[in-house]
């Protein structure tokens, strides 16, 4: 796995899952396919039917997981063209566990359209938010009140950069 380090900490990849390239792929084929085959065999088709399977292909694009950063005071999930930052002070524990999200049920959130993210629950963990790419390489983090998990190329390389 590519990390390397920035000015403002080590950046760890996000690597795919073969799961989530045949779900992603699969589903942008289709969302692309949708307009096509409307506008072919359909009289009359409106905007939507042609826009939304696009919107939400690039609506779940958005969303994507492209690696993570350790800083002094954060671990930065980068997306597309943002990044979500989740404080280190009130962290207490990160474990690699590559069966964290065996059996969850998502609760809220994307389930493997560019990515595996939002609210998750299932009997290990309890209700926990994901940004994950690869849910074999997951990596808990446990907060006070609340329970992450994410998917470095690196987990353990990546706990041991926590606990520096």
């Amino acid at each position: 796995m590519r990390e390397y380090q920035s000015a403002v900490g080590k950046h760890h990849q996000a690597p795919w899952s073969t799961s989530l390239i045949v779900m992603s792929t699969m589903a942008t084929l289709l969302c692309l396919g949708i307009p096509l085959v409307a506008l072919k065999h359909a009289r009359e088709v409106t905007a939507w039917v042609a826009l939304l399977p696009l919107s939400l292909v690039l609506g779940c694009a958005l969303f994507t997981i492209r690696g993570y950063t350790i800083t002094g005071d954060a671990i930065l999930v980068h997306r597309l063209f943002w990044a979500t930052r989740l404080p280190r002070a009130d962290l207490q524990s990160a474990r690699f566990d590559p069966k964290a999200m065996r059996r969850s049920i998502r609760t809220f959130g994307n389930g493997g359209f560019f990515s595996f993210t939002g609210f998750y629950r299932n009997k290990l963990l309890g209700p926990y938010r994901a940004f994950v790419t690869d849910p074999h390489r997951t990596v808990v983090l446990r907060y006070s009140k609340r329970t992450v998990v994410v998917s470095p190329g690196a987990p353990e390389d990546f706990i041991r950069e926590l606990s520096l």
